[in-house]
C-alpha cells in the first residue's frame, strides 16, 4: 500500500429502525489510523451506513486519492458496484428511492477520488469492521444528537 492509498472501514447502526443510531469509521493512510464516530437521536440503519462512508470520504484532506472502502452494507456496496446509484442520479431518484440527500452527497464525493468498494461480512473475523461496529453502536447509545 502506497502512502497515496487510503483504506476506509465503515459501519452504521441503529437501535430500532428507525431509532437512535450512529456510525463508525476507521481511516488507514500509510501507518496512520483515525477513528470517527457520531450518534443521532432518530435515524435508520441505512442512513448510518451511508453517513459512515460519506464522513470517511469527507475526512480526506486532498483529492485524487486511491481509496478502498470496506462496508458490511450490501445496500451501499451494491448501489455503487451494480450501478444503481448512477441510474438513481440519472432519473432524479424517480420512484421514491430512499435517502436521496445522502446518495447525492456520496455521489459528489465519489467524483473527487478513485474509489473501490468491497463488501465485508459483518460481525465476523475482520477486526476493523468489528471496531467500526463497536464505534457505531457506542455512538448510537451514547452520542445521539
Amino acid at each position: 500500500m502506497t502512502s497515496e492509498h487510503v483504506v476506509i472501514y465503515t459501519d452504521g447502526s441503529s437501535r430500532g429502525n428507525p431509532g437512535p443510531g450512529g456510525y463508525g469509521v476507521i481511516l488507514k493512510y500509510g501507518t496512520l489510523e483515525r477513528e470517527l464516530a457520531q450518534g443521532f437521536h432518530f435515524t435508520t440503519n441505512n442512513r448510518m451506513e451511508l453517513m459512515a462512508v460519506i464522513e470517511g470520504l469527507k475526512a480526506l484532506k486532498k483529492n485524487g486519492l486511491h481509496v478502498t472502502v470496506y462496508s458490511d452494507s450490501q445496500y451501499v456496496v451494491k448501489a455503487i458496484k451494480e450501478g444503481w446509484l448512477k441510474k438513481w442520479i440519472a432519473t432524479n431518484f424517480k420512484g421514491g428511492k430512499k435517502n436521496p440527500d445522502l446518495w447525492r452527497e456520496l455521489h459528489a464525493l465519489l467524483q473527487l477520488h478513485h474509489v473501490t468498494f468491497k463488501w465485508v461480512k459483518g460481525h465476523a473475523d475482520n477486526p476493523y469492521n468489528n471496531k467500526c461496529d463497536e464505534l457505531a453502536t457506542n455512538a448510537a447509545i451514547n452520542g445521539s444528537k
